[in-house]
């Protein structure tokens, strides 16, 4: 198949992108104008620059692709309203869902995260089957943002767009250039982490995730949602474990909940205020660590015939190699 990859320079688009060629298919990189494509200079791939607020450009760019895996879905990144962030994220997307119509797509795969699905009510690891009833409670963002991106793929799965739903574990691992989730294995290696939020969490190797989301191309069901994970752990030993692989002293603090909150809110102010772009706690990150939860990846392995292959230990040790080597660790 020929596949294009939206979103490639971003740590879960290249590991997906260099998944796409692993796998045999050919490679087809969207990208803006903007984008700097020599993060991604490891690959072989075609590419074709696109104005995604355009529908007929992105459609444009599609001309004679199979399947397309978007990873660069809306995130925020500037403090904000949450609706506003909503309606950003939702004019984004169904400006790509329109382009789709007007293209002969076998798959289109919209990388999602597990934060839009709620807990389980009975404290069982977390499946694809759990969805909100109704609009998250919770107004942080980062989950309104994902909870209607989720509804969205779907809508359009059941309108007749064949849009398979991929959700990656919180990934780690090469090209995280944020960092974003990698951010905890930095500061933790450069001993600046003082406290975590405790929470449970499953993570993935990104290659893994990336693997996956090109299998869900490749045999996903459309309107289907699969999970694609690793390890169940705890932050607390998540945090112990880096730290060990990294020779350093693991966060002794846990940081309880309504005070990352309040601490999170405060920086967003400041931020607000003083136009700094990179905060060192937001909303997002207290979400995710707040909302994570143990995960169950059964219907990924039974129907795509998905395994994860790297260890958690041996994720680590690639992750931190690759801050080392480009000057993020001290």
């Amino acid at each position: 198949m020929k596949i294009a990859v939206i979103g490639a320079t971003g740590m879960i688009g290249h590991h997906t992108a260099k998944a796409v060629l692993d796998r045999g298919h050919e490679l087809m990189i969207l990208h803006r104008a903007s984008s700097n494509l020599t993060k991604i200079s490891d690959l072989n791939f075609r590419s074709r620059t696109v104005n995604f607020n355009d529908a007929a450009e992105i459609a444009a760019g599609l001309k004679g692709v199979d399947a397309v895996i978007h990873c660069g879905a809306y995130y925020p990144t500037v403090p904000r309203h949450w609706k506003e962030d909503v309606a950003l994220a939702t004019k984004q997307m169904e400006t790509f869902y329109q382009a789709c119509t007007n293209v002969p797509l076998k798959k289109i795969v919209y990388v999602g995260a597990a934060i839009a699905l709620p807990k389980h009510p009975e404290g069982k690891p977390g499946n694809e089957k759990l969805t909100y009833q109704v609009r998250p409670v919770n107004k942080t963002p980062y989950l309104q943002v994902k909870y209607e991106l989720d509804r969205l793929a779907i809508d359009h799965a059941q309108n007749g767009l064949p849009v398979v739903i991929g959700i990656p574990s919180m990934c780690l691992g090469e090209f995280d250039y944020g960092p974003s989730t990698g951010r905890l294995v930095v500061d933790i290696c450069n001993e600046k982490l003082p406290a975590f939020i405790e929470g449970n969490r499953n993570v993935i190797y990104a290659g893994d995730a990336g693997r996956g989301l090109v299998m869900a191309a490749e045999k996903g069901g459309a309107g289907e949602r699969y999970l694609f994970t690793g390890m169940n752990i705890s932050m607390k030993e998540l945090t112990a474990k880096i730290a060990d692989h990294a020779g350093v002293k693991p966060p002794s603090r846990k940081l309880p909940l309504p005070a990352a909150k309040m601490i999170a809110r405060l920086l967003e102010y400041k931020a607000k205020i003083t136009g700094a772009k990179k905060i060192k706690l937001d909303s997002t990150a207290v979400a995710v660590m707040a909302l994570g939860q143990f995960l169950d990846g059964t219907k990924a392995r039974e129907e795509l015939g998905f395994n994860g292959e790297v260890s958690l230990d041996e994720t680590i040790v690639r992750t931190i190699e690759w801050y080392k080597k480009e000057k993020y660790i001290c």
